[in-house]
């Protein structure tokens, strides 16, 4: 899978590509990643990629022309044109839903914003898939595309080690909170591991995890059982 950072900022990536999971999937060629500087397409001897906005207000805001030769640029450089993903706080909240709909996609162009955000014809003129990461804001649109790189990579085939543990996760499959977990020793700090994990009954096992699944979903997302 292919996905292109569409960014003011291209170094704020530079550990994250070096680190983890996703260096292992880079190095085995399942995923591939490009970054791209907006400022390349800018015009003027400043290379201005901002403006002031039209009737007033606090900040700038990131201006058209540059952005949209910087897409499509970036659509044309390969064969696919892939799916543009603005990150806004104004768009789709991500969840496990949305993530396994883009990994759907052999490529993602993931557009990350700054300051004030981007003038309005950006999102009429490309329309984009508008993800927001939560209902927080952040600096930019960096942070928010580096999650979208890992939560998608889990879903790619052989980019985890067990390709049973994406299953297993909150959210994935039944939409509920994981059920806890335990590993050695077995005491703890006065803590114990609970003994029905120790039975070696893996059908009591499994309805135990089922039924904490559902207590720490009501008690701590109710929302999600609705």
């Amino acid at each position: 899978m292919r996905f292109d950072l569409l960014t003011l900022f291209p170094g704020l990536f530079d550990g994250y590509f070096e680190q983890g999971l996703l260096k292992k999937a880079i190095d085995a060629g399942l995923v591939e990643i490009h970054r791209w500087n907006i400022r390349d397409w800018a015009t003027g001897v400043h290379k201005s990629v901002d403006d002031t906005p039209y009737g007033g207000g606090p900040g700038m805001l990131i201006a058209c022309p540059p952005v949209f030769d910087c897409v499509e640029a970036v659509q044309q450089s390969a064969d696919e044109p892939g799916r543009l993903v603005m990150l806004t706080p104004q768009g789709r909240r991500l969840d496990q839903k949305t993530v396994e709909e883009l990994s759907t996609y052999n490529r993602l162009l993931l557009l990350c914003g700054r300051y004030e955000g981007f003038d309005e014809r950006i999102r009429e003129g490309l329309e984009p898939l508008e993800i927001s990461a939560g209902d927080f804001i952040c600096n930019g649109g960096e942070v928010p595309a580096m999650l979208i790189i890992d939560a998608v990579i889990r879903l790619i085939p052989n980019v985890l080690g067990d390709e049973t543990s994406s299953k297993y996760d909150s959210f994935a499959e039944s939409g509920m909170l994981e059920y806890p977990q335990y590993t050695r020793p077995r005491e703890f700090r006065g803590m114990t591991v609970p003994d029905v994990l120790l039975s070696g009954n893996h059908q009591e096992i499994a309805r135990w995890r089922e039924q904490q699944s559902l207590k720490r979903t009501q008690e701590r997302r109710s929302d999600l059982l609705e």
